[in-house]
C-alpha cells in the first residue's frame, strides 16, 4: 500500500493520540496541559497557538472519536464517524511546503484549534484508509495487557501486535515455554 509521507505522518500522529488514552493499568497521559504541549512538540504539528485548558478538552474529545473509527465493525461506520469528525473540524484544504517537506496538503483551516488541527488532518488520512478499502488496517493489539492501537501497513495484513519487538516477542516467548514445559511433562 503506497501512502504518501504526509498521510504516513498523520497516521502516526493519531495512532500515538489514541494511544495515550487510559487503558487498563495506563493512565491518561494526556492528563495535563504539560504534557499536550509535549505531544504537539513531539509531533511538530504546526501552526498551533497557546493551549489552554479548552484545548486540552478538545484534544481528548477527538482522541476518543477517533478511538470509535477505529473500533468501527465496518467500514459504512467508520466513514460516518470520519465525516463527523473532518466536518465538525472545518476543513480547508490547502497546498504547502513548510519546514523542507515537499507539497503536501494540510486540510486543517489557517488558525484552527489543534483539535480541529488533528480532526481534519489525522481524519484524512484515516479517509484515504477507507477509501482504499483498508479499514481492517486500523487494529489495536492482540497481547492481552497491550490493546494499543497501530495501523497494519504488512503487504499482507498480518500484523497482529503494536511492536513485535515487545508484544509479540513476550507472547512468542511465552508459548515457547509452555511447550518446552508441556514437553518436559
Amino acid at each position: 500500500m503506497l501512502i504518501p509521507h504526509d498521510t504516513r505522518i498523520a497516521l502516526d500522529t493519531v495512532v500515538d493520540l489514541m494511544n495515550t488514552a487510559p487503558q487498563g493499568d495506563r493512565e491518561d497521559e494526556l492528563e495535563d496541559l504539560p504534557a499536550l504541549r509535549s505531544f504537539v512538540r513531539d509531533h511538530k504539528i504546526s501552526d498551533v497557538g497557546e493551549l489552554g485548558a479548552g484545548d486540552l478538552r478538545a484534544v481528548r474529545d477527538v482522541r476518543d472519536r477517533f478511538i470509535a473509527v477505529f473500533t468501527a465493525p465496518d467500514a459504512r461506520i467508520a466513514a460516518t464517524l470520519i465525516n463527523q469528525l473532518v466536518a465538525a473540524a472545518g476543513t480547508t484544504p490547502q497546498l504547502t511546503d513548510h519546514d523542507g517537506y515537499d507539497w503536501h496538503v494540510h486540510y486543517f483551516a489557517p488558525g484552527a484549534s489543534v483539535a480541529d488541527h488533528l480532526a481534519a488532518d489525522c481524519g484524512m488520512a484515516l479517509a484515504f484508509i477507507v477509501v482504499a478499502g483498508e479499514h481492517e488496517r486500523l487494529r489495536r493489539c492482540e497481547a492481552p495487557d497491550c490493546g494499543r492501537a497501530f495501523v497494519d501497513l504488512s503487504r499482507n495484513r498480518s500484523r497482529r501486535y503494536c511492536d513485535s519487538r515487545t508484544c509479540g516477542n513476550r507472547l512468542h516467548v511465552a508459548a515457547y515455554r509452555a511447550r518446552r514445559k508441556e514437553a518436559a511433562g
